[in-house]
């Protein structure tokens, strides 16, 4: 009965049922036919075990990220990051595609939303790209590249969902990416100035002297103070200790506000009721979503799901290297069907055990789930961000496509060869921080 199960969260999902029906459709079907027996199971087990996992303070971080993000967003805070990035990178060809890729770093340092990244730093940046001559459909898939940089770059919801399904620490695997995003973002940003290269119609900023660099870093520097703080805040009070994630979102929320209102004059009290809405329907779609997987899970593990995985995978191959190739080609194509967050709740329970039976640390596999949700953010059919970008600047698919695998293979396939099968790399941040084992 479980391969039906699957079956049905797979045709589902291909018919354009929205994710969290398609949870409970394949969560059903067990329910009423799974067991060893064929008699089902009891819905009155599961439903408290739902309501049990949501019960969990590190999930009000997601919602208070949201919340920050879009803040931030309508503040006008990304505007003078910007600004501030644009001294050191604005004079090279290609240089104004660096400075969207490390703005779309920073600022999804802060937030860990892509979507929230895409829509705050593109609409800055794509304007500034039409009107310095770059291809629309390279800027596109530039943006929708780069805004993935905050599911590598801590904080992030993805991770916090990975952690409390895995029992794992949430700044381990906050630390367990930072070298995977340090690398997309060189890779993401030499890989659009050699597809500029031979490109005639990009205009090249006035290449500014050492002196009117530093003279442009005062003025700017002194403006983009206060949003600098953000990142200084978030990160360093949870890489040092001070706060829990959930702490530093909340203190995210509290300092953007008065610095969107009253220091960039960016965020009306509308404007700021409008963004606790909008956040709040996303934080409620998301919580469903997390409830309903949250059973399906269960039921998974009932059924035995992850032996028979690994049963599969060890009749093709006993090589633990060889089965990590198979759970990212895996996790790239469970990507390519949903979200991020759907696939983290929906693949962890399942390749958990298996990640463990095999030797390997759960901190290296947050890593490389880190990098398989951001592939699959930008991987047809579903491709969410990629579609984003494309609405936000006004461009066909078509003509994002051919940028975007050449990102895709450029940036972050090595970027998941890297995290796959250099743990040492991966672990290493962990350790020094926080002693783990690597």
């Amino acid at each position: 009965m479980i391969y039906i199960a699957l079956l049905v969260l797979i045709v589902t999902l291909l018919l354009g049922v929205p994710v969290p029906v398609s949870f409970m459709a394949s969560s059903a079907w067990l329910i009423f036919f799974g067991g060893p027996d064929g008699a089902g199971y009891n819905p009155s087990q599961l439903l408290p075990y739902g309501y049990q996992q949501m019960a969990s303070v590190s999930l009000l971080a997601i919602a208070l990220f949201i919340i920050a993000g879009g803040l931030m967003e309508r503040g006008k805070i990304g505007e003078k990051l910007i600004d501030l990035v644009d001294v050191f990178c604005g004079s090279i060809k290609g240089g104004l595609g660096v400075v969207g890729t490390i703005s779309c770093a920073i600022f999804g340092s802060i937030t860990g939303a892509a979507c929230a990244t895409l829509s705050c730093i593109g609409s800055i940046m794509f304007p500034r790209f039409n009107n310095a001559g770059y291809p629309k459909g390279h800027t596109a898939a530039l943006m929708a590249n780069a805004s993935l940089l905050g599911l590598l770059i801590p904080p992030n919801a993805t991770l916090i969902i990975f952690a409390w399904i895995s029992g794992q620490s949430v700044l381990a695997c906050f630390l367990s990416t930072v070298s995977a995003g340090i690398l997309v973002t060189i890779l993401i940003s030499l890989t659009n100035i050699w597809l500029l290269r031979d490109n005639p119609e990009v205009l090249v900023a006035k290449k500014r002297t050492s002196k009117e660099k530093v003279q442009l870093f005062r003025e700017r520097g002194y403006l983009a103070i206060p949003a600098l703080f953000l990142p200084i805040i978030v990160l360093g009070s949870i890489y040092g200790g001070i706060m829990t994630p959930t702490e530093a979102a909340a203190i995210a929320v509290l300092y953007a506000i008065p610095v969107g209102m009253f220091v960039y004059k960016g965020l009306t009290f509308r404007g700021l009721m409008e963004c606790l809405i909008e956040s709040g329907v996303t934080t409620g779609v998301i919580m469903v979503m997390l409830y309903s997987v949250s059973m399906l899970s269960r039921l998974y593990i009932l059924e035995d799901l992850p032996s028979k995985v690994l049963t599969l995978f060890y009749s093709i191959s006993e090589n633990r290297w060889v089965i990590m190739g198979m759970i990212n080609v895996f996790l790239v194509i469970m990507g390519m069907l949903m979200d991020d967050i759907s696939v983290v709740t929906l693949t962890t329970p399942i390749l958990m055990p298996i990640i463990t039976e095999l030797g390997f640390s759960p901190i290296h596999y947050a890593a490389v789930i880190g990098v398989n949700t951001g592939l699959g953010c930008i991987t047809p059919p579903a491709a969410p961000v990629l579609y984003l970008a494309g609405r936000l600047s006004n461009t066909p698919i078509n003509e994002m496509m051919r940028p975007c695998l050449w990102f895709i293979a450029l940036c972050w396939v090595p970027a998941l060869i890297f995290v796959a099968y250099f743990p040492k790399w991966v672990l290493f941040l962990p350790h020094i921080v926080l002693g783990t084992p690597w």
